[in-house]
């Protein structure tokens, strides 16, 4: 923004049977010299004066600031009707706007101070806290339940959201139209927990939010929410978002990275019972070996320290095409393998499969491919869909998909043991090993000791029944000669004998 131009702020104020009050809130909005300024009131189809006595007022050309008055013809809710005063502020070009309440239990004259952080570009997002100052919000009149509500519900949220917030619900926010541009805070609830929903979009989309402390009032308006189900609705909003990291639900509204493909979100897992750690074992040393679908290229160093040369065939191109000896943009779903496997010892195909719109025609591919080196060892592995968490899921009736794990939200196939096995075997391929791995606790438990127990744990679950605790399967296979194959085998050997008897 130009140093010379005022940005421009939008004072949304959301009303509900506020006729009493949304007079007195106009009137102690302050002239804000510093903003070009514009405040819009969206009574959300309240049933007495409260749009009637702000229209009277825009009429009148008598108000401070240019004033629009908007009333929605069905009740939205208190997120809903956010939404419409988000996406006006959006379309019209603001830079800022700020939430304000029409009951008057937020003071405007602290939009000066609650603005500033925005214009001076040290924020994204300003709320102003209750908590900030000890006892403040008691003596303002909270009453204590709802102070301990408060308390405890924060405590939660910062918990599992890892946040360090004073207060989580404060009515009182400004934003960053910026900010507001890149979360999708239209697919939030339309309720009271839409603030808490908001912010976990704000938190996941990493902005920066600074408090400021405000003073607290409560009068004679009336609360319409109920308290019980607004805390449960935020402990649940909360859990899920804490859930969707581990990639155990889905939530659209969760999801504020960027919706352009990459493979960012594939993790090394090679200091741990994975299987990247099995597949380094599983690969001869000094072997030519083609990573199909290799991602960022994790296990290229470990590979390259043990001799490999390393032929990286991926959708993508790597960060770093030093990473490989050899690298290929190719679809996996079309033409998978574009240079000749005759010299290679190792094809890696970790977690692939899952992926692909037909593993049937890939098997069959890679198994044409290999016929001209049968010794060829292929590594393979995909979640397990019989994993007892996903078992779980389906009992409470649950199938959530995510951006990682069993349920990826790309995965096109889902297997067992039994089911990719079956299909390696109708591809013409004999599988020489076959291993359960265990989730990978260690990139989720930060406790040594934990990651230990949890890692030695599932190994014995493991072993007691591989269908219902491993996370992954692992297979190592090797590819059966085609009928071509066999037919032209047969004609060189006896062509061969021929000779000798001639």
């Amino acid at each position: 923004m130009p140093q010379n131009k005022k940005p421009r702020v939008l004072i949304f104020i959301v009303a509900y049977y506020a006729e009493a009050t949304i007079l007195k809130v106009l009137e102690r909005i302050p002239a804000l010299d510093d903003y070009e300024v514009e405040v819009l009131i969206i009574d959300d189809c309240s049933g007495d004066q409260t749009f009637a006595h702000s229209e009277k007022l825009r009429r009148s050309g008598q108000y401070r600031h240019p004033l629009t008055v908007l009333a929605n013809p069905v009740n939205q809710g208190y997120g809903g009707n956010q939404k419409i005063g988000y996406h006006y502020a959006i379309e019209r070009g603001f830079d800022i706007v700020a939430l304000l309440h029409g009951d008057g239990q937020y003071a405007p004259e602290m939009l000066p101070e609650l603005l500033a952080p925005i214009a001076r570009d040290e924020a994204d997002v300003v709320h102003g806290s209750r908590m900030l100052r000890p006892s403040g919000a008691l003596r303002g009149g909270m009453p204590f339940y709802k102070f301990i509500g408060n308390k405890l519900l924060t405590g939660y949220q910062n918990r599992v959201l890892h946040s360090q917030l004073s207060e989580f619900h404060t009515g009182y926010k400004i934003y960053s139209t910026a900010i507001l541009r890149r979360i999708p805070f239209e697919l939030n609830s339309n309720v009271f927990h839409f603030d808490t929903e908001i912010i976990i979009q704000l938190l996941r989309a990493r902005s920066r939010i600074v408090e400021v402390p405000i003073p607290t009032h409560y009068g004679e308006e009336i609360c319409r929410v109920n308290g019980l189900r607004y805390a449960l609705d935020v402990v649940n909003a909360s859990t899920v978002a804490w859930l969707q990291n581990y990639g155990l639900v889905y939530r659209r509204n969760f999801d504020v990275e960027s919706v352009t493909p990459d493979n960012k979100h594939y993790l090394a897992k090679l200091d741990f019972f994975s299987t990247h750690s099995e597949a380094v074992k599983a690969v001869p040393a000094g072997a030519v070996v083609m990573d199909i679908g290799c991602g960022p290229g994790h296990l290229s160093a470990a590979l390259r320290a043990q001799g490999c040369r390393m032929i990286g065939v991926d959708q993508f191109a790597p960060a770093d095409p030093a990473a490989f000896d050899e690298f290929y943009v190719a679809d996996l779903n079309g033409a998978p393998f574009p240079r000749p496997l005759h010299d290679v010892q190792a094809v890696l195909l970790l977690d692939i499969i899952e992926h692909l719109v037909s593993p049937e025609k890939f098997c069959q591919q890679l198994r044409a491919a290999t016929q001209s080196n049968l010794d060829v060892r292929i590594v393979i592995s995909t979640g397990n869909i019989g994993f007892f968490v996903t078992r779980l899921m389906l009992f409470f009736g649950q199938f959530n998909y995510n951006k990682r794990g069993i349920l990826d939200l790309t995965h096109t196939r889902l297997f067992t043991f039994s089911s990719l096995r079956r299909l390696l075997n109708e591809a013409g391929f004999v599988v020489e090993k076959e291993i359960g791995i265990p989730a990978p606790a260690p990139l989720v438990v930060r406790s040594p000791f934990w990651r230990s127990v949890a890692m030695k744990v599932q190994s014995v679950l493991i072993k007691l029944c591989r269908g219902l605790f491993a996370y992954q399967m692992f297979m190592v296979v090797k590819p059966l000669p085609t009928l071509e194959t066999l037919l032209d085998t047969t004609h060189r050997h006896s062509e061969a004998k021929s000779n000798v008897l001639a």
